[in-house]
């Protein structure tokens, strides 16, 4: 890469684009890795590393304005614009002093006109799209108020801010990490290869012995993703070789490794990354510290990394989740109240970012779990377990107490479970290996209900939101207020002066 250099622009009034919409983790195999680590390399310190390609765009514009050498510029991304990485320019931008209008004096460079989240359809391609501009703009006078103010989606502000949003208090961009949310959320483990496998295979497996005379339960478990929880179970396996397991010893469980060595290995050893092609029979990211932190959990917390609604259900510790799960290494139902209530879904709305056509919310284990403020004396740091010496967890300090909160999220959770697999419809069942390895009961419908059965999942129940979960969610909702110590709360608060009130609450907790 000696000699590569970054690209010079015209001098121009202004600039005005449509930059290809490319995701960063898609840019190696559209661009090729030489392009990539150049763009890369040039713009270090000023484009973080995921960001998508149009953020490279927004950066140069951002740094022609800051020169003088351009006034404004307005651009198209897409709406993931608003968040995660790519939000990164966009502070960048607000962040910027500039030379001004020319011929105005000294101004400073802000968003002044901002369409957050918009429909776009190009060449029968769908996506979601914010129109962004920005540049220099005047500094107000004195006695002339507040000068330059923003229009947002349509609507005079007083300004715009990174996650192009608008409102005083309401700049969740200066929301910070809470140290007592760290080690606690995790993506679940990428595979990056077939190592999943339908149950009744799974179950074959578990009745043949092996030459190390261990049982493959070991190595084979249930598996859940994304389409698990917010559709029906899957009933689909993995092979899991753990974090360390030597090929030598792997191939002691013969069915396992023998599946593994015939549809695995062919692509992992293709893998760029030479650690995930040498390990081949081992996940490419199996998240040892996930692994670490649900240890010994009774159960734990799961949502979808991307989902239409924000819902969150218990998973059985045996159970591996897939990287389109984001998990909680928590068992109490205190916590488990806390994520699933208004205030915390209103926040990962606001802190995450979207994804496609339909726009679904994407949830994160640092953007909208690590700057959530809990209720004082219910933050992850107070929910850990304590540990007994054989490795098992006991509750933490304060569960069981008199709160509210616990109960009304235990009600509303067996509620759903009644709803989701009612005892008229369904058998559960589990082999007498599946029992001996310690796996949870399968649900199966009951014969002539297999129809019924499909169509209950939990994107069904929150999209009709019947009265009874409704009533569970202001029920739960109430406890969770109680909790924040917030006794004027009630179910017509509005959604800004609750996450006004959880900015304010982060930011003390940050200081």
């Amino acid at each position: 890469m000696r000699g590569i250099s970054e690209a010079r622009w015209p001098t121009a009034d202004a600039i005005i684009g449509n930059p290809p919409f490319l995701g960063g983790s898609k840019m190696r195999g559209e661009l090729g890795d030489e392009y990539t680590e150049a763009l890369r390399k040039v713009y270090e310190g000023r484009v973080p590393g995921g960001a998508d390609l149009v953020a490279y765009w927004f950066e140069k514009a951002r740094a022609q304005i800051e020169s003088g050498e351009c006034q404004r510029a307005g651009l198209v991304a897409t709406n993931s614009i608003r968040g995660g990485a790519n939000q990164q320019v966009l502070a960048r931008i607000l962040a910027t002093p500039s030379p001004g209008l020319r011929g105005e004096g000294e101004g400073e460079m802000r968003i002044f006109n901002a369409w957050s989240d918009e429909e776009w359809i190009n060449e029968g391609a769908a996506v979601r799209v914010s129109l962004v501009c920005f540049g220099n703009s005047p500094r107000p006078q004195a006695g002339e108020g507040l000068g330059v103010r923003g229009i947002l989606n349509g609507q005079l502000v007083e300004s715009i801010h990174a996650d192009l949003t608008a409102g005083e208090g309401l700049n969740l961009t200066q929301a910070k990490l809470l140290k007592e949310n760290a080690g606690v959320c995790f993506m679940g483990a990428s595979k990056k290869a077939p190592f999943d496998i339908p149950g009744d295979l799974a179950r074959q497996w578990l009745k043949l012995p092996n030459p190390n005379g261990r049982p493959n339960s070991e190595v084979v478990r249930p598996w859940a993703n994304g389409m698990d929880i917010t559709r029906r179970a899957s009933d689909t396996w993995i092979v899991d070789f753990g974090t360390d397991m030597s090929e030598a010893d792997a191939a002691l469980y013969e069915a396992p490794f023998e599946y593994v060595v015939q549809h695995v290995k062919p692509v992992s050893e293709k893998n760029r990354d030479k650690v995930v092609a040498r390990n081949w029979w081992r996940h490419a990211r199996p998240r040892i510290d996930m692994r670490i932190a649900l240890k010994g959990l009774p159960r734990y917390i799961a949502t979808p990394h991307v989902s239409k609604h924000r819902i969150f259900v218990w998973i059985a510790p045996a159970v591996l989740p897939d990287q389109m799960l984001i998990v909680t290494a928590r068992s109490d139902d205190a916590t488990f109240g806390i994520l699933h209530s208004r205030f915390h879904e209103l926040w990962a709305l606001r802190m995450g970012t979207w994804m496609g056509a339909g726009n679904d919310p994407r949830y994160t284990p640092t953007t909208t779990f690590e700057t959530f403020p809990f209720p004082e004396g219910l933050t992850p740091k107070d929910s850990a377990p304590l540990t007994r010496p054989d490795g098992h967890h006991l509750p933490p300090v304060g569960e069981g107490n008199s709160s509210p909160l616990p109960q009304a999220g235990e009600l509303g959770v067996r509620a759903a479970d009644n709803w989701l697999n009612p005892p008229e419809w369904t058998d559960w069942l589990r082999t007498p290996e599946e029992e001996k390895a310690g796996y949870p009961l399968r649900p199966v419908a009951k014969t002539g209900h297999e129809a019924d059965l499909k169509k209950r999942t939990l994107t069904n129940l929150y999209n009709a939101r019947p009265a009874w979960l409704d009533n569970a969610h202001k029920a739960l909702d109430a406890a969770v207020a109680q909790a924040y110590g917030w006794n004027d709360y009630k179910p017509e608060m509005p959604d800004e002066e609750i996450l006004r009130r959880l900015l304010a609450l982060n930011l003390v907790r940050a200081s």
